[in-house]
């Protein structure tokens, strides 16, 4: 399920320039919408459920529900998070063990952790 915003509880970073769902999401799919100032997923068909931005959002406006093909089955999807990275292993019903890492936050100059 792609990521819903709430709106009673995003307040868009109160207009910083670089809000941490734009800045955070892998697929670059965030942004602020001009009429509301809240966040807004521009394509949620192109999100593939990362849920940075769910676990990023400083005011949890942001809830993502994991597929429910994992639901039911002996599934895994665990977040790692990095100063300036996320891993995410999936360990499927098959015990097929994927990982997959995201840069977030990394700007000129700085070191990788």
């Amino acid at each position: 399920m792609p990521p819903y915003v709430l709106p009673d509880k995003c307040d868009g970073c109160k207009n910083e320039a670089d809000p941490w769902c734009v800045a955070v999401c892998p697929g670059n799919l965030f942004m602020i919408d001009p009429v509301t100032s809240k966040a807004l997923c521009r394509d949620p068909g192109e999100c593939w459920d990362c849920m940075t931005c769910t676990i990023f959002c400083p005011r949890q406006a942001i809830v993502t529900q994991v597929q429910y093909q994992l639901a039911p089955i002996p599934a895994e999807l665990i977040p790692r998070l990095g100063k300036r990275h996320i891993t995410w292993t999936l360990i499927d019903c098959k015990g097929r063990i994927y990982r997959l890492e995201n840069m977030i936050l990394a700007g000129e100059g700085e070191e990788e952790d």
